[in-house]
């Protein structure tokens, strides 16, 4: 990996230079925040991208940046998608299998964050349904999509270091909620479903990586009042302090966009396949407890308890069809 880029890279820069015409990716939660500026990026380089989307009506719109910026033979198309309902997953996935055009990469980028509590149409935890469930679905519905020596990026986040996954009751009907808590989880869920899918497809050539994109002021916190929000960086910032280090610094969003773009086109994929991305380079592993440092936390990278959330997963949504 020649070219060094680190926490203020952005997407383009990452990019700079490439031209992916012919390329072809699939972004999950494109038309908002970092997945709309990942699909941007992309578009802008030459790159086909199919961005699946919750709500069609509001997406046309909101993607018109990403038209705009098309070039190289650059294309975004919209699909429909919503990760908390396994019947919509199924449509989605079999309308891409119909189309039987291969992906270069796909990105697991949509999610939910510290949502009340509540369950999917299905009966899942909402967001141990939505970020881990409803993606995992949906990548193994297509996954023969996915060209030999292609790429999947899964967004994480800092957050996966507040909790571990809990195969035993994963949907909180054995304990009291809390949003937080399960945001870690299914965050750890996010790194241990790249660590397993990697494991199972790299005789394909196919490498899988989970990403930590940097802290930034999209609509993902948006069950937060500003108060809230503005509390919660301040808890960061002091845990950090506590404990010697510099405070998070907000990213901009085409920086926070910048990771998920390096490990899916740029990054050499047999390095950073089955590893935790931050900064655009492989996170070290830091098992101190303090939620808010940096590094990953081996749980979440751990290749024994990814087979058994795989199962649980498999035998999860079994239950739910």
């Amino acid at each position: 990996m020649a070219e060094k880029f680190g926490a203020k890279s952005t997407a383009d820069e990452v990019l700079t230079g490439i031209n992916l015409k012919g390329k072809r990716f699939l972004i999950t939660g494109a038309s908002s925040g970092i997945g709309l500026e990942t699909a941007r990026s992309l578009v802008s380089h030459g790159a086909s991208v199919v961005g699946a989307v919750r709500n069609l009506a509001k997406a046309e719109p909101a993607t018109a940046s990403v038209r705009d910026a098309a070039s190289q033979g650059g294309s975004l198309e919209l699909i429909n998608l919503d990760l908390a309902s396994l019947q919509s997953i199924r449509a989605c996935a079999d309308k891409l299998l119909a189309d039987g055009q291969p992906f270069d990469a796909i990105v697991a980028n949509a999610g939910v964050m510290a949502t009340p509590f509540g369950r999917t149409i299905d009966g899942f935890e909402v967001q141990f349904g939505t970020n881990h469930l409803g993606h995992f679905a949906l990548i193994n519905g297509i996954e023969s999509l996915l060209v030999d020596n292609g790429r999947l990026v899964v967004l994480s986040s800092l957050s996966h270091r507040g909790a571990d996954i809990d195969l035993d009751d994963p949907n909180f009907e054995q304990q009291a909620y809390d949003p937080w808590v399960a945001y870690s989880r299914s965050k750890t869920a996010n790194s241990l479903f790249a660590v397993e899918f990697d494991r199972r497809h790299r005789d394909r050539g196919i490498r899988a990586a989970s990403v930590m994109p940097g802290n930034s002021l999209t609509d993902l916190p948006r069950h937060f009042s500003p108060e809230e929000l503005q509390g919660l960086l301040q808890t960061v910032d002091a845990a950090r302090t506590e404990a010697g280090l510099p405070p998070k610094e907000l990213k901009e969003i085409p920086q926070a966009a910048a990771t998920s773009v390096w490990a899916a086109v740029v990054a050499n994929k047999d390095e950073i396949g089955g590893h935790y991305l931050e900064d655009c380079a492989i996170a070290p592993i830091n098992d101190t407890p303090n939620p808010f440092a940096d590094g990953v936390r081996s749980y979440a990278l751990d290749a024994n308890k990814a087979k058994q959330l795989w199962a649980k997963s498999e035998e999860l949504i079994s239950a739910a069809s």
